[in-house]
């Protein structure tokens, strides 16, 4: 059989799939690391755990893959939006700053509404908030001036990563439309963010199309996976964007909406679409498909937060998790009035403010733990809801909502999104949406398919679920306090 190795380079863990063109998963492996804080607000990766986790799966599935199948190109699929400057030698000079960092709050702030704000967004489809690479930039130039100064290259997880397989810095379109930098529409970097923040492209990586390839790794790596030179190693693109093609949402009204740590909701069109109230982000998967949507900083970390300090459990496993999710179902629709803003770690998509915070509201005597766990899964839900009314209010109707990510271990929690979308949710057979996606995009760059609809055939349903019209009416009551309390709230945060 002829397969792909699909590996997803997220900011919690590594993994990796062997996925056939039959459309089979015969090898998985994954690898975790963790992250550190130094102040509240910054959120860091040291760069050679993520590089470890790289090697330890794919020598992991190469192993059990190898009289399997014949391994016809390895794909990469990576978390958007991470930033590390690095010297002439490639040193690290930063840990890798990711997503999740808002030290760049006060920078994100500044620039947003001015008129040069506007135009980048317009021109990157990036929105302008710390998470941004571009806000990532200015904060050290203004706060870091040594590091600023003598960094080479501006770069990100996945660059660093080719580097040191390739020795070369490059970038796909796909990941570099995530940074803030980057035209979308003339695919090449964008002189506005760049006069913005003070630097010229020699500090930044080569972009290149998500099916770009090399076959000369470096001899380490060579000898360590015992590879030859005729397996090439292709780019890929960013995880929001794959998982979308891994959950075969590329047509219009699909939609992909994934919880893991994080959430995102995303729709693909053949153009990218300006949202004057900037909400969402416009980013490329490839020429003439682009993924729009928007991504929340608040999804399964919120809930093991609230597992962890409010029901007292330290440490759990898959199983424990969803164990501590049942009881939500003890707890009818609507929390008993009870409400909660998910915003623990600021929030992204559709508010962009990392100053706010998580609120419980309307609290009464009956209210129990277990109407605080379903509040706090309603929470998130009514979080994700708003980014869809913005992608309807820009791009058009949802159809059809494909589900991803940890949070689909849950039957009841996608069953609240069924009933707060008030559409039909779907769960696919894939393994992992992202990975699969980048797997499929291997198959794309190697010949081995003719385009990206091609393999989408082997993705199957798994579970469907159906809306209940009468939750969604309770649901929509709540959600209509929801979304007015944060413009009551956001002085105050």
């Amino acid at each position: 059989m002829q397969a792909v190795i699909g590996i997803d380079i997220g900011t919690t863990n590594t993994k990796a799939i062997v996925f056939t063109k039959q459309g089979e998963v015969i090898a998985s492996s994954s690898a975790s690391y963790g992250h550190f804080s130094a102040k509240l607000g910054y959120d860091e990766i040291e760069p050679s755990l993520i590089l470890k986790a790289f090697e330890d799966v794919l020598k992991q599935v190469l192993s059990v893959s190898k009289s399997k199948a014949e391994i016809c190109g390895i794909s990469f699929s990576c978390a958007m939006h991470s930033l590390m400057a690095v010297d002439d030698n490639g040193f690290p000079l930063t840990n890798i700053i990711t997503w999740a960092d808002l030290r760049s709050s006060v920078e994100a702030a500044q620039i947003k509404n001015t008129e040069t704000g506007k135009k980048i967004y317009e021109l990157t489809g990036t929105p302008i908030h710390a998470m941004s690479p571009l806000c990532k930039i200015l904060w050290l130039k203004n706060n870091e001036p040594g590091i600023f100064s003598g960094a080479s290259k501006f770069i990100g997880i996945k660059e660093y990563l080719w580097h040191q397989l390739f020795g070369k810095y490059l970038i796909d379109y796909s990941l570099a439309s995530a940074t803030g930098m980057f035209n979308i529409y003339e695919f090449e970097w964008c002189k506005e963010s760049l006069e913005l923040i003070g630097i010229s492209t020699d500090r930044l990586s080569i972009p290149v199309e998500p099916i770009h390839s090399e076959t000369l790794l470096a001899k380490k790596y060579k000898d360590a996976f015992g590879l030859n030179d005729n397996v090439p190693f292709i780019i890929g693109g960013s995880d929001g964007c794959l998982a979308n093609l891994g959950s075969n949402a590329i047509h219009p009204g699909d939609t992909s909406l994934t919880i893991g740590t994080s959430g995102a909701v995303r729709m693909a069109s053949a153009n990218p679409k300006h949202d004057p109230g900037q909400r969402i982000f416009n980013y490329i998967l490839t020429k003439g498909l682009y993924i729009s949507g928007g991504g929340m900083n608040n999804g399964g970390a919120v809930v093991q937060w609230y597992i962890k300090n409010f029901l007292s459990q330290l440490s759990f496993n898959g199983a424990d998790f969803t164990h501590s999710l049942s009881m939500i179902d003890q707890v009818q629709p609507g929390s008993g009035g009870l409400i909660f803003l998910p915003y623990l770690f600021g929030e992204r998509a559709p508010i962009w403010d990392a100053e706010a915070r998580a609120v419980f509201f309307a609290i009464n005597p009956m209210h129990t733990e277990k109407h605080f766990m379903r509040a706090v899964i309603e929470g998130i839900s009514f979080a994700l809801y708003q980014i869809g009314v913005s992608l309807e209010e820009t791009i058009g109707s949802i159809k059809i909502i494909y589900a991803s990510g940890g949070f689909i271990q849950s039957p009841s929690w996608i069953q609240i999104i069924a009933d707060v979308f008030n559409k039909e949710v779907i769960v696919s057979n894939v393994a992992d949406a992202s990975a699969i996606g980048a797997a499929i995009i291997g198959f794309w760059a190697v010949g081995l398919i003719g385009g990206l609809g091609e393999m989408i055939r082997f993705i199957t349903d798994q579970k469907k679920f159906i809306p209940d019209e009468n939750n969604n009416k309770i649901y929509m009551r709540n959600f209509s306090k929801f979304s007015s309390l944060y413009d009551k709230l956001k002085s105050e945060f």
